[in-house]
């Protein structure tokens, strides 16, 4: 049976911005604080290493029965037994992934307009990452979405739908009345002296303004 994925507040790593000394407790201390699903995202790091990490990491969500979400990686995803795979426009499509894992693992994918949003969800992804919504210095090539075509892609799409990209306490209240079920967010968590209090206070926020 395929994990069930709540979205809400989605962590997504970044080792160049964390303060922690290891990855998984800075993993271990977001969930702690209320993170619901964590991304492991490893752009520079070789399969080795990589593969290495994820197992370090799989211990955490395992541990606390948050679901694992490897990005671009589908072997690496296999390899440690993750819950998923998260995709984006470049990478392989969604059917390829599918072929190559169970119909019992996750699939999101990145959209960043109401074309891509409608594809992705049309073949079958169980969620979308959409973004990203602001300038941010771990997506420099990425273009921007606006609300107002984040709201076409709500009445539109009726999976799941996270926002990316420039999320933080300040940004977040923009995002009432959009619908979003969650929020995905890199350093207003990782990049925090305290990432618990970081993640409890975000996602206070998402319940009292967004849901």
């Amino acid at each position: 049976m395929k994990p069930e994925i709540d979205c809400m507040l989605y962590l997504v790593t970044d080792r160049e911005l964390m303060r922690a000394a290891k990855i998984e407790d800075c993993v271990e201390r977001a969930i702690l604080g209320g993170c619901t699903t964590v991304q492991l995202r490893e752009k520079t790091a070789s399969s080795r290493e990589f593969f290495q990490i994820a197992l370090r990491v799989r211990k955490i969500t395992s541990h606390y029965n948050v679901p694992l979400i490897i990005n671009d990686r589908v072997d690496i995803a296999l390899a440690v037994d993750a819950e998923g795979v998260h995709i984006g426009q470049d990478d392989i499509n969604y059917n390829a992934v599918r072929a190559i894992i169970s119909n019992n693992k996750i699939i999101g994918v990145s959209a960043s307009n109401l074309k891509e949003a409608v594809e992705a969800a049309n073949m079958g992804a169980d969620y979308l990452g959409i973004g990203a919504m602001y300038a941010t210095g771990t997506k420099t090539d990425a273009g921007i979405t606006t609300i107002d075509e984040l709201k076409r892609i709500r009445k539109q799409v009726k999976i799941p739908i996270v926002v990316i990209g420039g999320i933080n306490k300040q940004t977040l209240p923009d995002f009432k009345d959009t619908g979003i079920d969650g929020i995905a967010v890199v350093s207003a968590i990782v990049s925090q002296v305290d990432e618990t209090a970081a993640a409890m206070e975000l996602k206070s926020m998402f319940l009292e303004n967004i849901k």
